[in-house]
């Protein structure tokens, strides 16, 4: 049974800690999520190494670590895989995993650059924040005004 776990800048107002979560377990069933934190500090990298390099170590070995924190979402940043002896970690390619990279003594850094590592849009792509993988992944984190 894998451990999942979640930290991300979402806050819980809206979708997007869901839309993870029904992501997850599509993908597999049998996960165990557990939130970290959606409470980092909007786009705050620093904040975000911070939580992570806090906690992760208290986890099962074979936990994988999630952390959603980035100023540059929408534009062509990679995501990493960080493998090392007792976790791995998906991130992305910014520093928010520097922190706690620093503390294991074996570190394997990859780019998640395949697209069947990314959720395709369900709707035509009709903002800038849908031409990368990431932003395809969650289309936008910004509040969409509504009238009704």
């Amino acid at each position: 049974m894998a451990i999942v776990t979640l930290t991300t800048d979402f806050g819980l107002d809206d979708h997007y800690v869901g839309t993870m979560k029904g992501v997850i377990l599509s993908l597999h069933p049998n996960a165990t999520i557990i939130d970290i934190s959606h409470a980092v500090a909007s786009y705050d990298v620093l904040d975000g190494a911070l939580t992570i390099a806090q906690v992760y170590h208290y986890f099962p070995s074979g936990t994988i670590h999630v952390l959603v924190v980035d100023p540059g979402v929408g534009t062509e940043r990679r995501s990493i895989v960080v493998e090392t002896e007792r976790y791995r970690f998906v991130a992305p390619d910014n520093g928010v995993l520097s922190l706690a990279c620093e503390r294991e003594k074996q570190v394997t850094v990859r780019h998640a650059n395949r697209d069947r590592f990314f959720l395709k849009p369900r709707v035509p792509p009709s903002t800038a924040a849908t031409s990368s993988p990431l932003g395809r992944t969650f289309e936008s984190r910004r509040p969409v005004s509504r009238t009704r």
